[in-house]
């Protein structure tokens, strides 16, 4: 329970006090300024405090916003504001600032409102609610009264609450073809009172069944395997939909949210290879392929943002050609669809799973992606060229963190060799080209990878020894996953040993999930996972040197062991401190909207 405070007594025939306890309030009154900070004070530390003028007429839904979001530390619209615990001794201190006696009539009068504009100054990260189509005033007079009344009745807040409750940027699948009824569905989970996270939850069983069903590599497992994939994406876009229809936000939803769809599309990826390989048909180099090229499509994405999160002078003309393109109308949809976000993806896969076969899903899989990956990155690395922007210590820092640099990098970049270096993402691109050519060359059972990946290592240590602030230096983390998600793959591709590759695949996934949850640490604003951690995982440039090294000296036989293990020591690890942190993180709520494709 909430404490809700009145400044005044409640207005004869308003249905205020009444949605305030429809929205989990307790309501009291206070006759003054003095009043309603004895009654802030004498509420529980850990509860929300809400004051609010008798005098507001406005829409449940805006009180709603206003009042609950678990966002904001502190949040305000017309005639009503709100504090959490952390932002209670600001409310405190501006009451305790409010006058008494003659002449403070204009303060006290609309006493919300002298006491957001001093939380504003305050700094505390106040959030002002945008009433859009909805209502929300104080009505001073009768007349007043009436025309607010009229003008609340005259706007639908449910249709306003299920329409905002949909993403403002979705794809053209998801927008057109499953939010028209998941919305629906938020709604009916929210009145039977399911949480964001059980909907998520339901929607990773439903993929891991229908990855299941795709493994049986019947006609009947494939159907029913993409109609289930097809369900788990609906759930999907309802358990986001249900977060923001009934501001149910929160640090742990989003990030299961996240760190599931990725969950959900590689189990699935593992699904299909193992039903192909039940009709004689090998394809797990090309499901860790998809894998690996997936998920350094989202590198770019994470990288290019986090160096842009908020870098000065965001100017550039390929920014503004963006922009005029997106004034077009037919043109944002077809730019969504090129980048082939989850919706049209995951509708690809199901279809294809069900008409053809898992080595065409995965032939259809590689090429979109590509040529997605190819459009995508070379708009940013253009956008990054011809803008000027100085990027802060706070996007160097997410670079370095994404960059999952061990102790022998860490090492070689306190070297004095490493001081006159050059540009990082050159130093990146020359130790993965001799890493890659080695790997090409030779394959496993020989030592020239280890000569490689020591040379990469070298490349490594050096691209990191300076703040990465450069205008192409976002590209260092994607070149860096490149790199060791690449080695797995080929070494286990050239291994001449039946489980290599699936080995090889549960190793790229256990490191892949460590790298996401690099990722969601730092949007949550918790930073980094802590430094032992990367350490004791190696670091990327540790984990290639081990894998070749592995490969060089070990049977075929052995090798696929070594896969193994090392794949559930990661796993186990990463897995551990990941679920150990966001259970106990005292981070605060977030929805992220920007999730990748």
């Amino acid at each position: 329970m909430s404490t809700a405070i009145l400044t005044g007594p409640p207005v004869a025939g308003s249905p205020l006090e009444a949605d305030l306890r429809t929205l989990g309030f307790d309501v009291r009154t206070a006759d003054d300024a003095t009043t309603v900070a004895e009654l802030i004070a004498a509420t529980p530390a850990q509860e929300r405090v809400a004051v609010v003028d008798p005098r507001f007429v406005g829409h449940l839904h805006l009180l709603r916003l206003a009042l609950t979001d678990p966002r904001f530390p502190a949040a305000a619209a017309p005639g009503a504001l709100t504090v959490q615990p952390e932002a209670r001794a600001a409310l405190l201190s501006a009451t305790a600032k409010i006058p008494v006696g003659a002449g403070t009539a204009h303060l006290t009068d609309v006493l919300t409102d002298t006491l957001t504009e001093s939380l504003e100054r305050a700094d505390i990260g106040l959030h002002r609610v945008e009433p859009g189509t909805l209502v929300a005033t104080v009505a001073l007079t009768p007349a007043q009264r009436e025309d607010a009344r009229e003008a609340v009745a005259a706007v639908d807040d449910e249709a306003v609450r299920l329409r905002t409750a949909v993403k403002s940027r979705d794809g053209f699948f998801t927008t057109f073809c499953i939010s028209p009824y998941s919305r629906y569905l938020a709604r009916w989970c929210a009145r039977r009172g399911l949480t964001p996270n059980q909907v998520t939850t339901a929607s990773l069983l439903t993929a891991l069944i229908a990855a299941g069903c795709a493994a049986t590599g019947t006609r009947g497992g494939f159907i029913a395997a993409g109609v289930l994939l097809l369900f788990s994406f609906v759930l999907d876009c309802t358990d986001g939909q249900l977060a923001r229809y009934s501001l149910q936000y929160s640090t742990m939803g989003a990030w299961l949210d996240a760190t599931f769809d990725r969950a959900k599309e590689y189990a699935y990826y593992a699904g299909l290879a193992l039903g192909a390989a039940r009709c004689g048909d090998d394809v797990w180099v090309l499901a860790l392929g998809a894998m690996v090229l997936q998920t350094c499509r989202h590198v770019v994405d994470f990288a290019f943002n986090e160096a842009n999160h908020d870098a000065t002078a965001n100017t550039s003309p390929t920014a503004a050609l963006s922009d005029k393109l997106d004034s077009v109308g037919w043109t944002v949809w077809v730019r969504r669809m090129i980048v082939l976000p989850i919706g049209e993806r995951w509708a690809m896969i199901a279809v294809l799973t069900a008409l053809t076969s898992p080595r065409i899903v995965f032939y259809a899989l590689l090429v979109g992606c590509a040529l997605a990956a190819c459009y995508t990155t070379a708009g940013r690395v253009l956008r990054s060229v011809t803008r000027h922007a100085r990027r802060t210590d706070r996007a160097a820092q997410a670079l370095a963190d994404l960059a999952d640099s061990g102790p022998l990098a860490g090492l070689i970049a306190k070297g004095p060799a490493s001081r006159g270096a050059a540009g990082a993402p050159l130093l990146a691109v020359a130790g993965v080209v001799f890493l890659m050519t080695q790997l090409l060359l030779n394959g496993a059972g020989s030592w020239w990878p280890v000569l490689g990946a020591v040379i990469y290592t070298l490349f490594a240590g050096a691209a990191v020894a300076r703040p990465l602030k450069g205008a192409l230096d976002w590209l260092v983390p994607p070149l860096f996953r490149a790199a060791e998600y690449g080695t797995v793959l080929l070494l286990a591709a050239r291994a001449d040993a039946p489980g290599a590759l699936p080995a090889a695949f549960g190793l790229v996934a256990a490191v892949a999930y460590h790298h996401y949850d690099t990722v969601y640490r730092i949007r949550g604003g918790t930073g980094a996972p802590p430094r032992w951690l990367v350490w004791a995982t190696g670091g990327h440039e540790g984990r290639v040197l081990v894998v070749t090294v592995l490969a060089a000296a070990l049977s075929p036989s052995g090798f696929t062991l070594a896969l193994t293990a090392l794949a559930v020591v990661l796993a186990l690890l990463v897995l551990t401190e990941s679920i150990r942190f966001w259970v106990s993180s005292g981070a605060p709520a977030v929805h992220d909207e920007g999730e990748p494709a």
